[in-house]
């Protein structure tokens, strides 16, 4: 079985390779043509998409619904293509097409020897996001949450690139020890958090969120205040095909000190609002809202809402 695993991931390896050898012109061509097949011969979780569009935005015609879906599958593919592509970016040209507008915010932080916690959502091109440690000044350790994928050979793939320009890479349940062992050692750490996705049902906290009564992730924050860290949030925009600009929003330098679930509430809320600037780069792909509250309540019986009342 390893022989076999280690044999798919060299092919698939040595195919994405090569495909990360054409320039992202070619690439987007390509990606042009896949989003026509996606969207319209293989209807690729057409309903999915479009009722968690519709839903999101009631205000919105079908006409500007339908122009939102056909965005959406381009910007989809371009995720894809722009992703594998990093096999074979050079710093410099990751440095060029990934503008950081205040990096400072990080390095004074780190500085003054405090950790500072990243939180971002699926908008934009989050896996360019990875190269953030490239603008960093010394003395941090960067690192990503990741849950790992079911495909072995990808999962592998996946680790290369998010790791190629720097960052560690570690899933969720080990996360706490190595920033653990980080904060002993007296080194501060930049770590990112997506905390977008639908969780299961062991969560602690439900708020209105693209107009879903919608299960959140607290975990982010539970960790923020355990290491006393800067928490930012990572704004996100794409003023053009290739190019992304990212803009760090102060939340706190003080977690400890906010009140319970504020800081979940906030990032949620500024996430949001970047959606609404141009949704079609949020993965409405993804069956977000799958999980609801009746759900948990059943799950959860008597012990519910102290499930739901603290951290």
């Amino acid at each position: 079985m390893k022989l076999l695993e280690n044999l798919q991931y060299r092919i698939v390896y040595a195919l994405l390779w090569c495909l990360s050898l054409i320039p992202l012109r070619g690439l987007y061509f390509i990606s042009d043509l896949i989003s026509w097949i996606l969207h319209d011969v293989v209807r690729y979780r057409r309903r999915v998409v479009h009722e968690n569009l519709v839903s999101s935005f009631p205000e919105k015609t079908a006409h500007e619904i339908a122009v939102i879906e056909r965005k959406y599958y381009s910007f989809l593919t371009d995720y894809a293509f722009e992703t594998v592509k990093m096999l074979h970016m050079s710093r410099e040209t990751i440095l060029r097409r990934l503008r950081v507008e205040n990096v400072e915010l990080v390095d004074r932080a780190v500085a003054r020897g405090q950790s500072v916690t990243l939180l971002l959502g699926h908008y934009c091109n989050w896996e360019w996001v990875s190269s953030l440690p490239l603008r960093f000044a010394p003395g941090c350790e960067s690192a990503q949450v990741y849950h790992r994928l079911h495909n072995r050979a990808m999962d592998r793939v996946f680790m290369k690139i998010r790791t190629r320009f720097g960052a560690h890479n570690i899933e969720m349940a080990d996360i706490m020890r190595s920033l653990i062992e980080w904060k002993r050692a007296g080194v501060p750490t930049v770590t990112g958090f997506i905390a977008d996705q639908c969780p299961g049902l062991e969560l602690h906290l439900f708020l209105d969120f693209l107009n879903h009564d919608t299960g959140v992730y607290t975990g982010p924050e539970r960790i923020a205040k355990f290491l006393d860290s800067e928490v930012l949030f990572c704004h996100m925009s794409r003023p053009k095909r290739g190019e992304y600009v990212l803009r760090f929003v102060p939340l706190t330098t003080t977690p400890k000190k906010e009140p319970t679930f504020e800081l979940t509430r906030r990032y949620l809320s500024m996430l949001e609002a970047n959606i609404e600037e141009a949704p079609q780069y949020w993965l409405w792909s993804h069956r977000r809202w799958k999980r609801t509250r009746a759900e948990f309540m059943a799950h959860w019986g008597d012990q519910a809402e102290k499930m739901l009342s603290h951290l």
